[in-house]
C-alpha cells in the first residue's frame, strides 16, 4: 500500500516530523513501513495495516504540532506509535487473532513427515499455549523435552498463516567443551555448525526448496547472537536457542531487539551451561530477574516431558542428581525455590 500525506497548513514541519526527521525514523523502525519527506509531503508504503498505523500517528503528531510549535518528546511520539498499532491491529482483519493472541486454538498447522506436529506431554501443551499467549517466554529443561522443536514449530505456522513476517533464528556461538579452531568459509559456513539444531527442526517441517527460498528472500533468517545488535525486529518471531550460553548482558541486548508484533522466544537447560563461569549465565540472571515482570510467561520442562529415544530419560535422570547440586543455587529465581512448571505474572 502506498500513501501521500502533506503537512497541513499552519503546522510547523519540524515539530510534526522531528528534527533532522526523527519522528519520521522512528515511525520506520517501530512499524516497519518505508517513509520518506519531500517539499512538504510524506510517502508512505508498505503493509496496508502498518500504513494505516503510520497515518494514525503523523495525524496525530500534526495535531499536536499547531500552535506553540513545540512538538512532543521522544517518548510521547513512541507512545503515539504503540498506541496506533495496538489500535490498527484490533481493526486488522485475520490478524485480530495475532493481537489478542489467539494464534490457533487446539493444535498448529504444522506438519513433520505428514503427521501433525503436537504436544505429547502436559507441559509441552503448557508451553505451546504459553508461546500462543505471550511475546516473551521462556522454556527451560533438559535436552529431548521438546522445548526447541516445539518453537520452530509455532514459528512456522504463524509464519504459514501470515501472522507474522519472517522467523529469526538465534544462537551463541559457544563451545561444548572442545576448541574448534579457524573454521573455514564465509559467515554462513562458520556459523551453520552452532545453529544446525535449528535448521534441522525446520527442515523437518518444510521442504527442501521452501527452507531454501525462505533463507533467499530472508523470511528465514540465521544469525549468531553477536550480529543481532543494534536491530528492531518487527513482526517476527525470534528465537533464541542455547540460551544458558548467553552473558547477562547479550541476554538484555536479545529481549529488547523485539518490535511491534514480535515475539521472543527464549530456550536453554539451567544445568549445562559452558560458559567458563556459570553463575554469569544471562538465563540464569534472566530468570531471577524477569520472575517477576507481567506478561512474561516461564515453562520448565521436566525428565518426564523427554520425547527422544527412552534411553535419553535414563540418561538425563543418571546424570540428574550431580547437575542439581551444581546448579541449584542459580535456579532460584525469586525465593529459593526452582520456578514452577509455568509462571506466568
Amino acid at each position: 500500500m502506498q500513501l501521500v500525506i502533506h503537512v497541513p497548513p499552519g503546522v510547523d514541519r519540524v515539530s510534526m516530523l522531528g528534527a533532522a526527521d526523527r519522528n519520521l525514523k522512528m515511525i520506520r523502525e517501530a512499524l516497519g513501513v518505508h517513509i520518506t519527506a519531500r517539499e512538504g509531503a510524506v510517502r508512505l508504503s508498505g503493509d496496508r495495516h502498518a500504513v494505516s498505523a503510520a497515518r494514525r500517528v503523523l495525524d496525530q503528531l500534526a495535531a499536536a504540532s499547531r500552535g506553540d510549535g513545540e512538538g512532543l518528546s521522544r517518548q510521547r511520539v513512541l507512545d503515539l506509535i504503540g498506541r496506533a498499532a495496538g489500535e490498527e491491529a484490533r481493526h486488522a482483519g485475520h490478524h485480530d487473532d495475532a493481537a489478542t493472541g489467539r494464534m490457533w486454538d487446539d493444535r498448529l498447522d504444522v506438519y513433520a513427515g505428514g503427521i501433525p506436529v503436537a504436544s505429547k506431554t502436559p507441559n509441552q501443551q503448557l508451553y505451546l499455549d504459553a508461546i500462543r499467549d505471550h511475546d516473551v517466554i521462556f522454556g527451560l529443561g533438559p535436552a529431548g523435552t521438546g522445548k526447541t522443536y516445539l518453537a520452530v514449530a509455532a514459528a512456522v505456522h504463524m509464519l504459514k498463516h501470515d501472522l507474522v513476517k519472517r522467523v529469526v533464528l538465534v544462537r551463541p556461538a559457544v563451545e561444548a567443551g572442545e576448541r574448534l579452531g579457524f573454521l573455514p568459509g564465509d559467515l554462513q559456513a562458520k556459523v551453520n555448525p552452532y545453529l544446525r539444531p535449528l535448521f534441522d527442526a525446520m527442515a523437518d517441517m518444510m521442504d527442501y526448496a521452501t527452507v531454501k527460498r525462505f533463507l533467499l528472500n530472508d523470511i528465514v533468517e540465521v544469525a549468531p547472537l553477536a550480529y543481532m545488535r543494534g536491530r528492531t525486529l518487527n513482526r517476527s518471531v525470534i528465537i533464541l536457542d542455547e540460551a544458558q550460553n548467553t552473558t547477562r548482558t547479550q541476554m538484555k541486548m536479545f529481549l529488547t531487539r523485539m518490535g511491534q508484533g514480535s515475539k521472543a522466544i527464549v530456550t536453554g537447560d539451567l544445568t549445562q551451561t559452558d560458559l567458563s563461569d556459570p553463575t554469569q549465565s544471562g538465563l540464569i540472571d534472566a530468570v531471577r530477574r524477569l520472575g517477576r515482570v507481567k506478561g512474561i510467561a516461564f515453562v520448565t520442562l521436566t525428565e518426564r516431558d523427554i520425547v527422544r529415544h527412552d534411553i535419553v530419560q535414563r540418561i538425563v535422570e543418571a546424570y540428574d542428581p550431580v547437575e542439581r547440586v551444581r546448579s541449584r543455587p542459580a535456579m532460584d529465581p525469586v525465593n529459593g525455590s526452582d520456578p514452577p512448571p509455568t509462571a506466568e505474572i
